[in-house]
């Protein structure tokens, strides 16, 4: 008798019989991350850094001169590098904060 009631509440008990239907939905407020996003300005600006020893790693590299980038409600600081256009005759636009708003830089013909 104790196994069978046993087996029973496992049964009962169990995903497998019992279907389940649920939804949801949600309401964000708070600070806006999204890019772009409002942000406070930039802790300074970002030390202009040349390009090490003025030479490329190889053929068609672009410098990418340092620059902040939001993170969170504070800033990061990205070192410049060298870096590959992703399309021939790409050029970078350098990531900029004008009026109020951070816009991420990126490649363009």
């Amino acid at each position: 008798m104790k196994t069978k009631l046993l087996a029973l509440l496992l049964l009962a008990g169990s995903t497998a019989f019992g279907a389940r239907i649920g939804f949801g939905f949600g309401v964000g407020i708070g600070v806006p991350y999204a890019y772009p996003g409002y942000y406070a300005p930039p802790p300074v600006v970002a030390p202009y850094a040349y390009a090490p020893y003025g030479v490329a790693p190889g053929v068609g590299y672009t410098w990418i001169a340092p620059y902040y980038y939001p993170v969170g409600a504070g800033w990061g600081y990205h070192a410049g590098y060298w870096a590959r256009p992703p399309y021939v005759g790409a050029r970078w636009i350098a990531p900029r904060y004008y009026g109020g708003r951070y816009y991420g830089g990126y490649w363009r013909r």
